[in-house]
């Protein structure tokens, strides 16, 4: 919803989801998939997306890419995107995850890397200094906060169908 805000079509926009290829990087390259953009994971080894949800991805017809240089990934992106590092449950591993995925945190060297005009995205909550820096999370290429204000309209609206 806040990409086809920010930019008025979906087609032909590149995402970048960096870091660990879990279930929101699995959603999101399948929805980017089916809506017709180019979808490139940056992950290190170990931390890929499920071979599952690259092959509905794939079969939906999207570009999709997985890479292992966030760098490379970046350029030319419309949008990156992050999510946490540790999630709930995994909280045993995170000094070894932070070592794992140093590196891949959206800071503003990646987004200066990406195209003029990109945003930035994160579906919250989010730990400074690992996933994303203070700077572009407050920054001008944030949408983080339009996507928790849309996140929060479909909900409503997905509560109000259900409780009809």
């Amino acid at each position: 919803m806040t990409i086809r805000e920010r930019f008025g079509r979906f087609e032909g926009l590149k995402v970048v989801y960096l870091g660990d290829g879990n279930n929101v990087c699995a959603s999101l390259m399948v929805a980017c998939a089916k809506l017709g953009m180019d979808f490139v994971a940056a992950t290190p080894d170990g931390y890929r997306p499920d071979d599952e949800a690259l092959r509905v991805a794939r079969d939906a017809g999207g570009s999709v890419e997985v890479v292992n240089d966030p760098r490379a990934a970046v350029a030319g992106a419309d949008v990156l995107y992050t999510d946490v590092w540790t999630s709930m449950g995994q909280e045993a591993e995170r000094e070894q995850r932070l070592r794992d995925l140093a590196g891949y945190g959206i800071d503003a060297d990646l987004v200066a890397r990406a195209a003029e005009g990109a945003i930035v995205l994160h579906c919250l909550p989010a730990h400074y200094g690992e996933e994303i820096s203070e700077d572009v999370l407050y920054g001008p290429q944030s949408a983080v906060w339009d996507e928790a204000e849309n996140r929060l309209h479909a909900q409503k609206a997905l509560m109000a169908l259900v409780i009809r």
